[in-house]
């Protein structure tokens, strides 16, 4: 054991020593109510902790993620009704939501800045007809984009000019995929 596990030690002791003394100077005639008040305290704190230990189990069912089998990549259906992907741009995680109406991968300024695009640097030359209206897009290429398996360089996508709280995944890039819609699921198959 070395010296700073010693102390650390009896650091500890001394901490148990003055609030263990604390509590039988507080509940002398009490000692009843010290045990109580003690095991609610000690359930609650197990409690905290089974519930942080099992958060990785329950996540994934609060908020559903897709997932790897076999061969396919299985996309829960959200809450909301949409389905969202989570792909990595060079090796960067983006959110996305697939949007089979929509031709082209679309970058949310957001997204574009998070991935080293200045969109105040590019040439917006391109137009997109939206459900709020026609916005002007520019096109990048994405030196390396992946799903699960599936990786493809040099990928075309847009950045937009227009508001967007998440970024879309369009046909361009789906179309890649065979594309299954059941039980509340998107399979994606190559």
């Amino acid at each position: 054991m070395s010296s700073d596990n010693i102390a650390q030690l009896v650091y500890l002791g001394l901490l148990v020593l003055a609030v263990g003394g604390w509590v039988m100077v507080e509940y002398r005639t009490r000692l009843g109510v010290a045990l109580r008040t003690a095991l609610a305290w000690a359930m609650i704190f197990l409690g905290v902790m089974a519930g942080y230990g099992l958060w990785s189990d329950m996540k994934t069912d609060i908020v559903p993620r897709q997932m790897v089998a076999g061969g396919q990549i299985e996309v829960p259906r959200a809450g909301d009704g949409h389905y969202y992907l989570t792909l990595l741009i060079n090796g960067e995680p983006v959110r996305f939501m697939a949007d089979t109406g929509a031709t082209n991968m679309v970058l949310s300024d957001a997204d574009a800045r998070r991935l080293g695009i200045d969109p105040e640097a590019l040439v917006y030359m391109g137009e997109a007809s939206t459900a709020n209206g026609v916005i002007r897009t520019a096109g990048v290429t994405l030196p390396m984009v992946e799903l699960g398996p599936y990786r493809d360089a040099d990928f075309r996508a847009s950045v937009t000019e227009g508001v967007m709280d998440i970024s879309l995944l369009g046909m361009d890039y789906l179309g890649q995929y065979r594309i299954e819609i059941a039980d509340g699921k998107m399979i994606l198959r190559r």
